[in-house]
């Protein structure tokens, strides 16, 4: 029974309960103590109280999220297999959001996003897959006002989250932007002429989040955001002991032409954080800086566009790791075609390059000079690909093709030799939709 039928249910009943007393068979009746209509209110209050309902009377609630699951085609050089999983470049996810009006100008809401992992290709590797995963994306509320801006507390994504990706005007946005090279590479080891798997692909790239230099991630901070002034806006965040980071975003049209763009920087002082994420080295360092600029231009009559950026950060090494090579930038262009050329909806074609130039990260590392420690790397990524997207289903189905190569230089253990090795080619073929709701 729903809440409009526990309703009317409870003012039949009191009316009937009225017109049997006016009738005059009071006296016959059970004593009700007067009582009648004010029990039933209190019963329809208690079932009120567990009615599933979309929010408070004062609080929205809105769930959305999506599905994206694919299979995995890969060769190394050396094996071949295909895994079945959850695409970790933009995985499985629901959200609950919501907000509530306090005037005319003022709001205040929340939301919580959850990722979910049936097998997450981030630790596809060449001995296996990993296990599901739940991971808390997001957490947190906020104020915000039409004419100042909005203000957020708690986990989000920083000023510098997705500043590369989220510069991306086609719909490769959540299967081949800016990241996805790196994100493809998944836990993957290298091989050398066909020798053993050694440490992953992404542990020889540099790159503050996702191996992808030029980007932040998602962090515990305080965030804001301005409101948009002829399609500019502003973005500050601050938080984790001790991060900061600042964007400019722009998104409009000039002409025939539709553009996107993003710029940012931002720095870390957390030794730990650093180490992870920005060098990805276990030698002990201090701050670490970041910056990076990327955009979409697309001609909107014929769906011609290009999509590209560049991201840099740099580590500072304490004294003592004297000749370091500190510093790791990752560059890339994209271009394609989008149109609806059938009635399902828009199809986007599209190729990609991506070159890392990264710095020292100390991963151990075979190559022809013998056991040692990786001083720096030079990768490049090539991706083609097209995205059929399915209007009445708001969904999407994508094919990509990469291709993966480059070389490692190395400093030996014994001897200090130094030498730059090639590495095998990694090739994978991904096939997969993303259906939202």
């Amino acid at each position: 029974m729903n809440e409009v039928s526990i309703k009317a249910a409870g003012k039949v009943a009191c009316a009937a309960a009225a017109s049997v007393l006016l009738w005059g068979a009071s006296a016959q009746a059970a004593d009700l103590g007067g009582n009648c209509c004010a029990d039933l209110e209190e019963r329809i209050a208690e079932l009120e109280a567990t009615t599933a309902r979309k929010g408070n009377r004062k609080v929205s609630l809105a769930i959305s999220g999506w599905v994206n699951e694919g299979v995995f085609f890969w060769d190394d050089g050396t094996e071949q297999n295909a895994y079945v999983g959850t695409n970790s470049l933009e995985q499985t996810r629901f959200k609950f959001a919501g907000e509530a009006k306090i005037d005319n100008d003022w709001a205040a809401g929340y939301t919580i996003e959850v990722g979910i992992a049936g097998s997450p290709s981030s630790a596809f590797k060449q001995n296996g897959v990993g296990g599901s995963t739940i991971t808390i994306r997001k957490s947190n509320w906020f104020l915000k006002s039409k004419t100042l801006g909005k203000l957020t507390v708690g986990l989000e994504g920083t000023a510098t989250y997705h500043l590369l990706d989220d510069a991306d005007g086609a719909n490769t946005r959540n299967y081949s932007d800016a990241e996805a090279a790196a994100v493809g590479l998944g836990a993957f080891g290298v091989r050398v002429n066909g020798g053993p798997v050694q440490a992953a692909w992404t542990s020889f790239m540099g790159g503050f989040n996702n191996r992808t230099p030029g980007q932040s991630g998602r962090r515990n901070i305080v965030r804001y955001d301005t409101p948009t002034f002829a399609g500019f806006s502003a973005t500050a965040a601050w938080g984790e002991d001790d991060m900061w980071d600042m964007a400019l975003n722009y998104k409009g049209e000039v002409g025939d032409f539709k553009i996107t763009a993003r710029a940012g920087y931002g720095e870390s002082s957390d030794p730990i954080t650093n180490a992870q994420n920005c060098a990805q080295t276990a030698v002990k360092v201090g701050d670490c800086q970041w910056w990076g600029a990327a955009g979409t231009v697309m001609h909107a009559p014929t769906g011609l566009y290009v999509y590209g950026g560049f991201g840099e950060n740099e580590i500072e090494f304490f004294p003592g790791n004297p000749g370091l090579d500190d510093n790791s930038t990752m560059w890339f262009i994209q271009a394609g075609l989008e149109r609806k050329f059938v009635p399902l909806g828009k199809t986007t074609i599209f190729g990609e390059y991506r070159n890392d130039d990264v710095g020292f990260t100390g991963t151990a590392f075979t190559g022809s000079n013998g056991a040692g420690t990786a001083i720096g790397s030079d990768f490049d990524f090539y991706a083609l690909g097209v995205v059929q997207n399915i209007e009445a289903a708001a969904m999407d189905l994508y094919l990509i093709y990469r291709h993966n190569e480059g070389d490692i230089t190395s400093k030996a253990n014994v001897g200090g030799a130094v030498a730059t090795t090639g590495v095998d080619d990694l090739d994978m073929v991904i096939a997969g939709a993303r259906i939202q709701f």
